[in-house]
C-alpha cells in the first residue's frame, strides 16, 4: 500500500505571512495603551502631574526657605552695622591709652615750681579730668629741640557738633607758662568721660599737685602726699561712645576702657633740701618753723 504524501498548498499571496516593518512595535504600543487605559479606569495608575495639595505644600516650603534666608541676611547686615563702629572705637581707645601710657612712663618735672599736676573737673555732669606734666618720650623734629616736651591731656569739644573729644597739647620748648602754648591734636572723638586717679603707694587720689602752690613755699607741717612730686601710678578710665556717628537722641551705654600706668621716675628720690626734707621736724624738738614763718601751720609766701 502506497503512502500518500501531502505537500502544503502554496499561498497564492506570499506577502500575507510576512510581517510588515514596525508591526510588532505598533502592536506592543497598542497593547500598552490599552493596558494603561484599563488600569487607569480601575484606579491602579494615575496620569502624570501635580495635585493642588502638592503645589500648596511646595509653595509653603519655598516660602519658609526664602523667609529664613532673608532673616539670616538681615541679621548679618545688622551685626555688621553694630560691630564696625565698635571696632573703630576699640582701635581708637587702644591708640589713646598707648599714647598716654608712653608719655606717663617717661614723665619728668614740668617746671621748677611744680612737677606733676592732675586736676579733677566736670563738663555738663561728665567727668573730664585734666593732666599736665612733662615727658622725655619725644623725638626732636626741629633744630633747638631735645627729648623734653610739655604735655597736657584734656577734654574739649570735638570737630563734630555736640561731641567731646580727648585732646593732647605738646610744647617741646620751655615756655614761661608750662600750662599753655604748643600745638594740640585730637586723640579720640566721641568721648563720654575721662577719669584719672593717682596712686602714692598706699592710697588712690582724685587729684595730684597744685599749680597754684610753688615749691618755694615752706610748710610748718608735712603736706599731703598728693601735693608734690610724682605719683607711683596713674589709673586711666575712658568712656567712649560705641557709635559716634549715630544721633544723640537715644545714646547707647558707653564703652569703658581702663589701664594702670606706672611712672618710671616715681622711685627717684627727691633732691636734698626740697620736698619733705624742708618740712621735717628738727631733732631738738622744735616745731620746725623757719624764720619769717608763723607757727601753727600757717604758710607765708
Amino acid at each position: 500500500m502506497k503512502r500518500s504524501t501531502r505537500f502544503p498548498t502554496p499561498n497564492p499571496n506570499p506577502n500575507l505571512n510576512r510581517s510588515r516593518p514596525g508591526s510588532n512595535q505598533n502592536r506592543l504600543g497598542l497593547e500598552l495603551r490599552l493596558g494603561l487605559k484599563g488600569a487607569t479606569q480601575k484606579g491602579e495608575i494615575r496620569p502624570g502631574g501635580f495635585t493642588l495639595i502638592e503645589l500648596t505644600i511646595s509653595a509653603a516650603v519655598a516660602s519658609i526657605i526664602l523667609v529664613a534666608s532673608y532673616l539670616c541676611l538681615s541679621a548679618g547686615v545688622a551685626s555688621q552695622k553694630l560691630i564696625e563702629p565698635r571696632t573703630e572705637v576699640l582701635q581708637s581707645a587702644r591708640v589713646a591709652l598707648a599714647m598716654m601710657s608712653a608719655d606717663l612712663r617717661s614723665a619728668c618735672s614740668l617746671c621748677p615750681d611744680f612737677d606733676f599736676v592732675g586736676d579733677q573737673r566736670t563738663i555738663d555732669e561728665m567727668e573730664a579730668d585734666n593732666l599736665d606734666f612733662a615727658t622725655h618720650y619725644y623725638t626732636p623734629a626741629r633744630s633747638g629741640e631735645g627729648d623734653y616736651c610739655q604735655v597736657s591731656y584734656f577734654v574739649d569739644k570735638g570737630r563734630v557738633a555736640n561731641r567731646f573729644s580727648l585732646w593732647r597739647r605738646r610744647n617741646p620748648h620751655i615756655a614761661p607758662d608750662p600750662l599753655t602754648g604748643g600745638s594740640r591734636e585730637e586723640i579720640v572723638p566721641g568721648l563720654r568721660g575721662l577719669t584719672l586717679e593717682y596712686y602714692d603707694g598706699l592710697d588712690w587720689y582724685d587729684t595730684w599737685g597744685d599749680a597754684s602752690v610753688k615749691k618755694k613755699v615752706k610748710y610748718t607741717t608735712v603736706p599731703a602726699p598728693n601735693l608734690s612730686g610724682f605719683p607711683e601710678a596713674v589709673r586711666i578710665t575712658l568712656l567712649l561712645d560705641p557709635n559716634p556717628n549715630k544721633s544723640t537722641e537715644k545714646p547707647e551705654p558707653p564703652l569703658m576702657f581702663q589701664t594702670v600706668v606706672r611712672l618710671e621716675l616715681a622711685d627717684v628720690p627727691a633732691p636734698s633740701g626740697a620736698g619733705a626734707s624742708d618740712n621735717a621736724t628738727p631733732a631738738d624738738g622744735s616745731n620746725g618753723a623757719q624764720p619769717g614763718q608763723n607757727p601753727g601751720g600757717a604758710m607765708n609766701q
